[in-house]
């Protein structure tokens, strides 16, 4: 989950790497550094900390080089310390390597380079690969076949960037299971883990997959497999905007991409609503009519966010397409004996496209026959070319790490997926779909109708419970996988303890939870499962509990047993959870920065997570 860069070119290294890093950052925030080849020494700077740290010590001089590599760490092997900060060296100094991933036999391969005379200096896994390429490169002279050898012997995951002082104008890359592209310019290419790093330099990119290294020069990029054949890499033209990778004057990256998602909805419906807007269409997709009548069973596997995305996408894809859905944690997935096979679909869903856990159930449903499709954020990203089929969310780069318009832009994906299988087997009759497709285009206009009239009193809710540890959200049925997700985000950046229960089970054990003046959240947005939700609501409210309700606009009815509001605009109940989330993002946010929290780095989290 850390980031990488690197540059090679005719300019100075050191301001490339260092905005590169600055866009990486979202990867890992517990140290930073950089390597620089000055004359005929590799200089290093790093230190634990936040990038900004690093720039402090820079400000003081920083090395003069045009090739380079960098590194922000999110520590697994090791606490965070300047020590084990990357860039890490071999014993001469003549190697420097950064790395994001795990190698899984570090404690045989130390043990063996130690008896060898190599002297280590930090506790991280990652310091054995600049002593393993030492050995193998003192052997042959050349630097290339020492990677490639010694990445032979490492085992476990890894991207990662080579620099070498007896080879000064060459920089080796390779990757397995963690995210690497190369960034190609006029006589200089950019390496890093994530798209946006390159974006201010370059929007042509390379995408290397498993099992492949480079080797770049100022002359441009060669790519071999690991046993060296050459290998031919289309050039992918990235058509992002590095515009939306900025702040645009907002205080912090959450909020600017919480604003952002009329347009992430927008843009990831763009062009899959047919031209009369009454039916979608989804040409992504290469499942026949008759493969979706033989369907099973639909598995949608994720983690975190982009689970609860899943529980959302269960209930429609049931609901529209009369097909039993099972939601998993792709953690559990592969562990559990999955009985998926050749007449089940498997929906993985990733907003990196990168996530371990995910790949691996990925590979785990392809391996028993399972036609796979994911739903991804990153073009090209390794859940993109391994599935089967690729539905992208048009969100745009997400920065924080608490994700908000990726998790929209997923939910607008389920519903697409939802009347794509509906249509295709029978199921959805011609005016169910069209009035489905009209009101999924009005949801832009109501998120921004949302904002204009209720955000400020979001925002005064928020510094009302500041100081609260534990908060509860509670809802029936999307409305429950709603407050699952509303649960997690306050989690994430306020720290404030937050749990979400299905209402319908408080009876069962969590009224023992509710005690005078704790706040709960009450969704009540599913009209079939109203009169229910409102008997859950005067359980807590016996018990002392101040209620935060979620209800429609129209609702007039929800104040009588509520002590606060939260209205959103009124849609099909189908689609409620795309509105109903964003005061509980809102919530989230102005709580943390009321708390005096890290918003878009909250502590102990990252990003993209490419580690088990």
């Amino acid at each position: 989950m850390c980031g990488i860069v690197g540059y090679v070119g005719t300019r100075e290294a050191v301001p490339i790497l260092m905005e590169s890093l600055g866009k990486l950052e979202y990867r890992g925030y517990d140290s930073a550094g950089i390597a620089v080849i000055g004359g005929d020494r590799i200089v290093v700077r790093k230190t634990q900390g936040r990038l900004d740290r690093l720039a402090g010590l820079l400000d003081g001089g920083a090395p003069s080089g045009t090739i380079g590599i960098g590194h922000t760490r999110w520590a697994t092997h090791g606490k965070p310390s300047d020590i084990n900060a990357h860039p890490h060296l071999d014993c001469k100094g003549d190697l420097a390597v950064v790395h994001n991933g795990i190698i899984e036999n570090y404690l045989n391969l130390r043990e063996e380079l130690e008896t060898r005379g190599h002297r280590f200096t930090s506790e991280t896994d990652t310091e054995t690969l600049p002593h393993l390429i030492e050995d193998n490169y003192n052997y042959n002279g050349d630097l290339e076949e020492a990677v490639r050898r010694s990445l032979e012997e490492a085992r476990g995951s890894y991207a990662i960037a080579v620099l070498s002082r007896r080879e000064p104008d060459k920089l080796v890359v390779a990757r397995k299971n963690s995210p690497l592209i190369i960034g190609i310019g006029d006589g200089e290419s950019f390496v890093a883990s994530d798209i946006p790093a390159v974006l201010g330099f370059t929007k042509k990119v390379l995408i290397l997959d498993d099992d492949e290294f480079a080797v770049i020069t100022r002359d441009g990029v060669r790519v071999f497999t690991i046993d060296r054949k050459p290998v031919s890499k289309e050039l992918l033209d990235v058509t992002w905007d590095p515009v939306l990778a900025e702040k645009g004057g907002y205080e912090h990256f959450m909020l600017k991409e919480i604003h952002e998602q009329p347009r992430a909805v927008r843009d990831t419906l763009s062009e899959r609503i047919s031209a009369d807007g009454q039916d979608i269409v989804l040409n992504e997709l290469g499942i026949s009519r008759e493969e979706i009548n033989g369907i099973r069973k639909v598995f949608m596997v994720a983690c975190g966010t982009a689970y609860h995305a899943c529980l959302v996408g269960r209930q429609v894809v049931r609901k529209l397409a009369r097909i039993p859905v099972e939601a998993e944690l792709a953690s559990e997935f592969r562990y559990s004996d999955p009985m998926v096979g050749e007449h089940d679909l498997t929906v993985v869903v990733s907003q990196s496209g990168e996530t371990a856990d995910t790949l691996a159930a990925l590979r785990e449903a392809k391996a028993k026959g399972s036609r796979v499709v994911a739903i991804t954020n990153v073009m090209a990203s390794s859940v993109a070319r391994e599935a089967h089929d690729v539905i992208y969310t048009w969100a745009g780069p997400e920065i924080a790490v608490a994700s908000t318009k990726a998790y929209i832009s997923q939910l607008v994906c389920m519903y697409l997926l939802g009347i794509f299988l509906g249509r295709k087997r029978g199921i959805m009759p011609d005016d169910v779909t069209s009035s489905l497709v009209r009101d999924l285009k009005q949801l832009p206009l109501h998120i921004d109708t949302l904002f204009g009239r209720h955000e400020e009193d979001v925002k005064a809710l928020a510094e009302k419970f500041k100081k609260c540890e534990d908060i509860f959200f509670i809802g029936r049925g999307l409305d429950y996988a709603v407050a699952m997700e509303g649960s997690l985000k306050l989690k994430e950046v306020s720290y404030i303890r937050a749990e979400a229960y299905a209402a319908g089970e408080l009876k069962h054990g969590t009224l023992a939870l509710i005690v005078e003046g704790v706040p709960v959240f009450a969704l009540a947005t599913q009209m079939d499962v109203y009169e229910k939700m409102v008997s859950n609501i005067k359980e807590v409210k016996a018990r002392g509990a101040m209620v935060i309700a979620l209800a429609y606009d129209d609702n007039e009815d929800i104040h009588r047993v509520a002590d606060y509001v939260i209205r959103i605009p009124r849609t099909n109940d189908l689609l409620s959870p795309v509105l109903s989330v964003v005061p509980l993002q809102l919530f989230a946010y102005y709580a943390a920065r009321a708390r005096g929290c890290d918003v878009d780095k909250p502590r102990n989290l990252a990003k993209s997570v490419t580690v088990e």
